[in-house]
C-alpha cells in the first residue's frame, strides 16, 4: 500500500519493505558464507541505505561518474554490505555472485570499500571517520567548482548544485579526525552536506556507555551544524518515513551542514543477536540466521533469496537515474549555451588538461642565489595560480611558514565571515590546525573531481597526517602535499620539531612520490612535474609530498632531467668518475661542495642530485644506470635524516651520511656542524668508501 508523496512524506509500499528485508537477508547470508564480517549494522542500516539509494539520492546506476550526481559516503566502512548490497539492488553492476563472493580473493566486493575497485564506490573507507572528513572535502570541492563555473546561480538551480550524504557509526564519531572535520564544515557552513549518525550505542567492547557519556547531537550543534534526531519505530527498526522527513529538512537548510542522528538497534530483528557486540563483527551463525529469516518471513533453507519482484522494483532506479540525468542535462545543456567560456574551462578540466602555455609561467631562479625551498614553491604556486584557476589549497594555519598562500586577497570561506577576503569561492583554504582532517578532505576534494587540490604543513607534522596519506597511496589520488622545515636546518624550535624518520617512513608508502628538491630550480620543476602527472594522458595518478626548506640553499642550473628524480648534477673531471655523492634537499650543496675537495684531489668525483626517489625507480634500467653507474661501487649518500632510503642505492662499498638520532635546539647551521653534516664529513666518507670498493 502507498501513499502519494509530498515534500515530506515517503511513498513507501509493502514491496519496498521486502526490499529492505531482502537487503537484510543477503547481509546475513554473506557474512555467513564466508565465515567473517560486520552482519548487524548492515541489517540495521538497511532502511536508511534503501532510503538513500531508492528514494532521495540523484545518481545514474549507469553512469556512476555523472557530474551531477550526488555522492555517498560509507565512513562506517566495516559495514560494507550496507553500500554492496544497495549497488547490487539499484544496478551499478554488482550482481548476488558477487555478494556470495564477499571479502573472497578476486571479488569486487572486499571488506571494505574500494575505490577504484567496485563501481559505485566513492571513497575507500575503514580507517574510522576518514569518510567523515572526506566528506566534508567533497562538499568543499562542490563549492569551489561552482565557484569556477556558474557562481552567480541562484541556490539550488545550478547544475553544479548537489549534495553529499554520509552515513558514519560511533567509531568514525570518536576517532579524532571527524571532529577536527565536523569543526571546520561547521565553520564553513557547507549546506551540502548531510551527515547520518547510525546511533547503535555498540563498539566492539560493548555498549558505548565503555567510553562515551556526552551528548554528540549537542556537540554538533556547538559546531555550528544543523541537528536532527530520528527515533526508532516501536518495534526497534529504523522508520524510513522519519528518516526521509529529516532528510528533506537538511536539504531546505542550505547556510549549515546537516547531522542527523538515527536512533538503531544492530542486527534488528534478529532474536538473539541483536542489540549485542558480537553482532557488530561475527557472523550470527546457522541458527540465528535461520530465526531472523522466520521473523522476516523469508524461508530459512534458502540463502541469498531475492525475489524477481523485488529486484525487478529495486532496479527501477535505473530508470529514474536516467530520468534524473536527462533532466540534468537539459539545464546543462542551457548553461553551456549562456556561458560559452566558463564551458570551455570546464571540458578542459574534465578531459584532464592544463590551460595551454602554462609552463611558460612557471618561474625561473637566478643561479648562484640563496633561496628557500619553501620560498620557491610559494612563487610557484602565485604564478601557475593566475593561469590555473583550478588550482587551490592552503595550509593548517602555517601559510606565512609554508608559503602556500595563492591569492592573498580571495580565502575559501562563507559570505557572512567578517573577514575582508572571505570569499565562499575563494583560493585560498584555511584549514585550521587539523592536519589529520586536512589530509583526508585534500582526499575527498580529489574524489570529487573537478579540481587540483594541495596543502601545507610542517614535514614532522605529517605525522599527523599519515592514516589519510597512506589512503591517498591507496587511491591513487592526484592530491599534493607541501611539507616544509623538512630537516633540523630549522634551527631553533628543537627536536619536538625536527624531522628524522620522516622521509624515509613517508618513502615506505606504497604508491607515494616523497619530492625534495634541492633548490629552487629544482622545485619549480618538481611542481611542473607534479601537474603534469595529474593529467588523464600520464594514467593513474598518485599523490605527491613535497619536502621543502626553511632556510635558504644555493641555486644551481636548471636541468631538466630533475623530472626524472635523479640526475647527474656535476659530472666528474679528468676521468671516469671514482665515486658518486648523492644528494637530495639542502644536503645537495654538502655534496657539491665535498666534490670540490675531492677533485682538487685529483679524485674525479660525480654529484647526483636525487629529488625524487619514486620518480628515479619508474625510469629504465639504461637511464639509472647512466646516472649510477654499476661499475662505480664507492658511493656516499647523504641526507639529514636516518639512512634506511639509501642502503640500496650505496652497496656494500657504500657509506651514509645519515642522522640516526633526534635533533637539539640551536641555529641549524650550528645543527648540520655539530651532528656532521659537512663537506669535509661527505668527503671523508667518499674516501672509505673508495677504499672499501678496492678491497
Amino acid at each position: 500500500m502507498s501513499t502519494k508523496p509530498t515534500t515530506t512524506d515517503l511513498e513507501w509500499t509493502e514491496l519496498d519493505q521486502r526490499a529492505v528485508d531482502t537487503a537484510r537477508v543477503l547481509a546475513m547470508d554473506s557474512v555467513q558464507k564466508v565465515g567473517n564480517g560486520h552482519p548487524g549494522t548492515a541489517m540495521s542500516l538497511a532502511p536508511a541505505a534503501y532510503t538513500l539509494f531508492q528514494k532521495v539520492m540523484r545518481h545514474d546506476p549507469a553512469d556512476a561518474e555523472w557530474t551531477g550526481r550526488d555522492r555517498f559516503v560509507l565512513s562506517a566502512g566495516h559495514s560494507s554490505l550496507t553500500l554492496y548490497v544497495q549497488l547490487y539492488l539499484a544496478g551499478f553492476g554488482l550482481e548476488l555472485d558477487d555478494l556470495k563472493a564477499f571479502r573472497t580473493w578476486g571479488s569486487k566486493t572486499p571488506g571494505h570499500p574500494e575505490y577504484g575497485h567496485t563501481v559505485g564506490v566513492e571513497t575507500t573507507t575503514g580507517p574510522l571517520g576518514q569518510g567523515v572528513a572526506n566528506a566534508v572535502g567533497m562538499a568543499m570541492a562542490a563549492r569551489y567548482e561552482r565557484g569556477l563555473f556558474d557562481p552567480e546561480a541562484a541556490d539550488g538551480s545550478s547544475p553544479f548544485d548537489h549534495h553529499i550524504y554520509a552515513i558514519a557509526g560511533d567509531g568514525c564519531l570518536q576517532e579524532g579526525i571527524s571532529s577536527e572535520a565536523s569543526s571546520l564544515a561547521g565553520h564553513q557552513k557547507l549546506g551540502n552536506l548531510i551527515l547520518l549518525w547510525d546511533d547503535n550505542h555498540i563498539s566492539i567492547e560493548g555498549d558505548t556507555e565503555t567510553a562515551v557519556s556526552e551528548d554528540t547531537v549537542k556537540r554538533y550543534e556547538a559546531y555550528g551544524w544543523h541537528v536532527q534526531r530520528v527515533e526508532p519505530k516501536e518495534d526497534g527498526d529504523l522508520d524510513p518515513a522519519a528518516l526521509y522527513a529529516a532528510i528533506q529538512a537538511a536539504k531546505a537548510v542550505t547556510d549549515k551542514p546537516s547531522f542527523i542522528a538515527m536512533r538503531s538497534i544492530i542486527a534488528w530483528p534478529a532474536p538473539n543477536a541483536q542489540n549485542t557486540e558480537a553482532a557488530h563483527g561475527s557472523a550470527l551463525g546457522d541458527e540465528e540466521v535461520a530465526a531472523t529469516k522466520r521473523v522476516l518471513g523469508f524461508d530459512p533453507e534458502q540463502t541469498f533469496e531475492v525475489s524477481d519482484e523485488v529486484i525487478a522494483h529495486t532496479r527501477k532506479a535505473l530508470d529514474r537515474g536516467r530520468e534524473a540525468k536527462a533532466e540534468w542535462e537539459k539545464g546543462f545543456a542551457a548553461w553551456r549555451t549562456a556561458n560559452s567560456e566558463r564551458a570551455a574551462e570546464f571540458d578542459r578540466i574534465a578531459a584532464g588538461e592544463l590551460p595551454e602555455g602554462w609552463e611558460e609561467k612557471l618561474p625561473a631562479f637566478e643561479t648562484g642565489k640563496g633561496v628557500a625551498t619553501r620560498a620557491a614553491s610559494g612563487k610557484v604556486l602565485q604564478a601557475l595560480g593566475a593561469v590555473i584557476p583550478e588550482l587551490w589549497g592552503g595550509s593548517a594555519d602555517l601559510a606565512g611558514s609554508n608559503n602556500t598562500t595563492i591569492d592573498k586577497t580571495s580565502s575559501f570561506l562563507p559570505a557572512d565571515n567578517p573577514l575582508p577576503e572571505a570569499d565562499p569561492y575563494g583560493r585560498t583554504i584555511h584549514y585550521g590546525i587539523r592536519e589529520h582532517s586536512m589530509a583526508a578532505e585534500m582526499n575527498g576534494i580529489a574524489l570529487h573531481g573537478g579540481t587540483r587540490i594541495y596543502g601545507g604543513t610542517f614535514l614532522v607534522f605529517s605525522d599527523y597526517m599519515r592514516n589519510a596519506v597512506r589512503l591517498s597511496a591507496l587511491m591513487h589520488l592526484p592530491v599534493t602535499y607541501v611539507w616544509t622545515h623538512d630537516s633540523i636546518g630549522l634551527g631553533e624550535d628543537g627536536p619536538t620539531h625536527q624531522p628524522v624518520e620522516h622521509l624515509a617512513s613517508l618513502r615506505a608508502i606504497p604508491g607515494l612520490n616523497v619530492v625534495r628538491p634541492a633548490d629552487a630550480n629544482e622545485t619549480a620543476i618538481a611542481w611542473r612535474e607534479i601537474l603534469k602527472r595529474y593529467t588523464k594522458e600520464f594514467g593513474k595518478g598518485a599523490p605527491h609530498g613535497l619536502a621543502l626548506t626553511r632556510q635558504g640553499v644555493p641555486t644551481y642550473e636548471r636541468n631538466e632531467d630533475a623530472a626524472k628524480g635523479g640526475y647527474v648534477l656535476f659530472e666528474a673531471e679528468g676521468g671516469a668518475p671514482e665515486v658518486v655523492l648523492i644528494g637530495t634537499g639542502s644536503e645537495v650543496q654538502l655534496a657539491v661542495e665535498a666534490r670540490e675537495q675531492l677533485q682538487a684531489a685529483g679524485v674525479p668525483t660525480r654529484v647526483v642530485s636525487m629529488p625524487c626517489v619514486e620518480w628515479f625507480e619508474a625510469q629504465d634500467q639504461g637511464y639509472r644506470d647512466s646516472v649510477l653507474p654499476p661499475s662505480v661501487k664507492a658511493r656516499v649518500a647523504v641526507e639529514a635524516g636516518i639512512g634506511l632510503t639509501w642502503h640500496r642505492f650505496v652497496g656494500d662499498a657504500g657509506r651514509i651520511v645519515s642522522l640516526e638520532h633526534f635533533g637539539a635546539s640551536a641555529d641549524g647551521k650550528v645543527l648540520f656542524r655539530e651532528f656532521g653534516f659537512t663537506a669535509d664529513a661527505v668527503a671523508a666518507a667518499a674516501r672509505e668508501s673508495i677504499d672499501a670498493a678496492q678491497r
